[in-house]
Formats: structure tokens, C-alpha cells, sequence
């Protein structure tokens, strides 16, 4: 294998689409470092390990010799993201961007290298766009172009309104890659519309069009939703090691092999023997370790993810809980509330008995205790629950 096919080989790596194959070949033979771009609108403090999908991606480029733009939306960030949204999300102010935006250049160097990554802020071109310059921007597409996108589609249908200023939200990432004269541009699966207006913009200012790649969204701790803080399914990044290598171990075994090969940076081939270790028989937990404490050493050194490990064993497997959890299905809507949980699972006798014991700390959900006596969980999700030392099931709501 030439090293141009296997450039290309490790770039699909984990990649949900590539569009195109062909144009990426292409750029890959042009004997210069490509300009690789993906933006972070900085709508909260801490990025999580979603988040780091791309990341990760971003940094095969790099050792392949490529130059990243890591973008973050200051501008866009104003504007707020209206993607996957059934309602007009609230903008954030200027103040809340910058604070934002501050702690993810801190963050991302855990996984970047800082001499191949440049950090721009897409206010330093949007900020100047005169009123005339951003009407002939939005002349650039249609609003029935606009409407195609799903979640347009869907409010729009639905009779839910969408106000004039999310619609420049495509408009603007995508004049991000004419600004950054961008070669590649990364995204998750759900900014694939927006990832092609980018490619629409840079024909129509005469430049060569940007190759898009989407990454899968990483499913959250739930087993069920994309990873998100909103949802309480997320592993930031800045997390205590204990709390990281614990939330990594209450993942599902099949699930373990999703963040393998959208996280990890062990070879396709090693994880492909691992993979046939546990059908052989090898305990997937044994595996899982592997998974924790290479993603837990990554943010906090390789110290820090041994005292992990040995915490969780200390903790978990000596004593705290059992290697053969008992399996319980409990009868759920669209979602049920933790004590409901704990009393129609059998875990606690009512619910009154299940909101003292979250108060007095005895209640662990993953590995965490749980402090919010209103938390609700999603049908669907799969969790490691722990009540005092020795109730303890992984409960799944159906």
C-alpha cells in the first residue's frame, strides 16, 4: 500500500461519509500541506468526548502532515446553532461566547499539536461584513434550498416558527471555508447541509470546493442519545480521572467497541484482535480497561489513569459490586424519574424511601452519586445502579 492509500485508509477510519472519496484523493497528491478546518460554536464552558470525534480526526490529519484550522464560532455562536432543533435556540451573549471560547483553546491541546493547528475565531471576518456584503451572502441560496435541511423542514411542516436569523447561521460556517480557503472541512453527521453550503459558497467565489467528511455523533452514557451536558449522558474532558475512567466502565459492552474506534488511538487491527479475544471468551470488562484508562491517561496523564484504574477496582470489583450484575427491565414512557426507578425496579421500597436515600448520598447511577432528586432517565437507556453497598442491578428502561 502506497503511502497516499494509506493516508486515505486511516482518514475513513471511523468516518460516516466522504464526499467525495475521489476529490480527497485528489487533494491528498497535491505535495502540500492541506488546510484542514472544523469549527466549535463555544455555547458551554467544557468540551466532552463527543466532541473530541472530531478532534481525534484533526490530529490523523496532522501526523499525516496536514494544517488544522480549529475554528471557533464566537460569531456563530451569537447566532446559535438551530441543527437538531425543534425550537429557535436562545443566542448567547458576547460575554458568555468569549468565556466559552477561552477554556476550549486550553482544552484542545490535550489532543492537537499546537505547531500544526492554528486557532481562529470566525468574528475576525463576519465582525467586518458590512450590512450590503451579508444581504449578497444570503442571495446565495434559496429559501426553498433552506428548507430541505430536516430540521427546517420538520418546524416549518410542523407549523413551528423559525426566525429569519437561522437561517444565516448555513450561510455563515459556510463563508467560514471561503474565508480559511478550507480543503477539508469535518463535521458530525448532523451538519451535513450546512458542511455543503460551504462547498455551494467556495465554487460560487471561485475557489476549489472543500472535500466534507461527517464522524458519527458518539451515543452518551444512556446507550441511547448523542452525547450532550443537557441530556447528563456526557464525559467532559476536564472531569475528575476517577469520575472519567468510572463513566467509561459503565458503558455497555457493545458499546465499548463504538468508542474504540471513534476515540481510541489504537490501531484498527489491534482492536479488530481484541474483538475476537471477547468472542473467544475474554471478559469484555477486561477490554473496557484498556478503553479507560488510554482515554482517562490522554486528558490527565498515565499516573492518574493507573490511580484510576485501581480506585475503580478497589471500589468495584473487590467487594462493591459484583462481576455478574443482576438484569432488570422496568416498564418506562418516554422517560422516568430516578426514584421511580429505584422503587419499580426493587431497589428501594417507595419513592419517599428513594428521595432519602439520593439525599443522604447512598444512590449511584454509573458510578456517580446522585445529587438531583428530580433527575429523569431516557426509555431506552441501560445504567449501573447502586443503592448503599449491596443492592446493585444494571437496570434498563424499555
Amino acid at each position: 500500500m502506497n503511502k497516499h492509500n494509506e493516508a486515505l485508509a486511516l482518514i475513513k477510519r471511523g468516518a460516516q461519509e466522504i464526499l467525495s472519496e475521489a476529490d480527497l484523493a485528489e487533494k491528498l497528491k497535491l505535495g502540500r500541506p492541506l488546510r484542514i478546518k472544523a469549527g466549535f460554536d463555544p455555547t458551554a464552558p467544557d468540551l466532552h468526548l463527543g466532541h473530541t470525534v472530531l478532534i481525534n480526526k484533526l490530529r490523523q490529519f496532522q501526523d499525516l502532515g496536514h494544517e488544522v484550522l480549529f475554528l471557533i464560532g464566537d460569531f456563530t455562536g451569537m447566532i446559535g446553532d438551530p441543527t437538531g432543533r425543534n425550537v429557535t435556540r436562545k443566542p448567547l451573549t458576547r460575554d458568555e461566547v468569549l468565556e466559552n471560547a477561552r477554556t476550549y483553546e486550553g482544552q484542545i491541546f490535550k489532543i492537537l499539536d499546537p505547531a500544526k493547528t492554528l486557532v481562529v475565531f470566525n468574528s475576525s471576518w463576519m465582525g467586518e461584513m458590512k450590512a450590503a456584503d451579508l444581504i449578497q451572502l444570503a442571495a446565495q441560496h434559496t429559501v426553498a434550498r433552506m428548507l430541505e435541511r430536516d430540521d427546517f423542514h420538520k418546524r416549518y411542516t410542523g407549523q413551528q416558527p423559525i426566525a429569519i436569523h437561522e437561517f444565516l447561521y448555513p450561510l455563515v460556517q459556510g463563508y467560514d471555508s471561503v474565508a480559511l480557503k478550507a480543503d477539508v472541512e469535518l463535521g458530525g453527521t448532523d451538519q451535513k447541509f450546512n458542511l455543503l453550503v460551504g462547498r455551494e459558497l467556495q465554487k460560487h467565489y471561485g475557489q476549489p470546493p472543500q472535500v466534507v467528511i461527517t464522524m458519527p455523533l458518539l451515543v452518551g452514557l444512556d446507550g441511547v442519545n448523542k452525547m450532550s451536558k443537557s441530556l447528563g449522558n456526557a464525559i467532559g474532558i476536564t472531569e475528575a480521572p476517577e469520575d472519567m475512567f468510572g463513566k467509561l466502565m459503565s458503558i455497555s459492552d457493545d458499546l465499548m467497541w463504538n468508542y474504540f474506534e471513534l476515540l481510541s488511538f489504537e490501531s484498527a487491527a489491534t482492536i479488530a484482535r481484541w474483538r475476537r479475544d471477547v468472542d473467544d471468551g475474554l471478559n469484555p470488562r477486561d477490554v473496557k480497561y484498556r478503553l479507560a484508562h488510554e482515554i482517562t491517561a490522554r486528558f490527565h496523564g498515565e499516573s492518574a489513569a493507573t490511580r484510576a484504574q485501581e480506585g475503580f477496582i478497589a471500589r468495584f470489583q473487590k467487594g462493591a459490586l459484583p462481576e455478574d450484575l443482576p438484569e432488570i427491565r422496568v416498564e418506562s414512557g418516554t422517560e422516568l424519574s430516578i426514584a421511580q426507578l429505584l422503587k419499580i425496579s426493587g431497589l428501594a421500597e417507595s419513592s419517599s424511601q428513594a428521595l432519602r436515600l439520593i439525599q443522604q448520598g447512598g444512590v449511584r447511577l454509573n458510578g456517580q452519586r446522585v445529587a438531583d432528586r428530580n433527575l429523569t432517565l431516557a426509555r431506552g437507556s441501560s445504567h449501573v445502579v447502586q443503592v448503599g453497598k449491596r443492592r446493585v442491578a444494571r437496570v434498563t428502561l424499555a
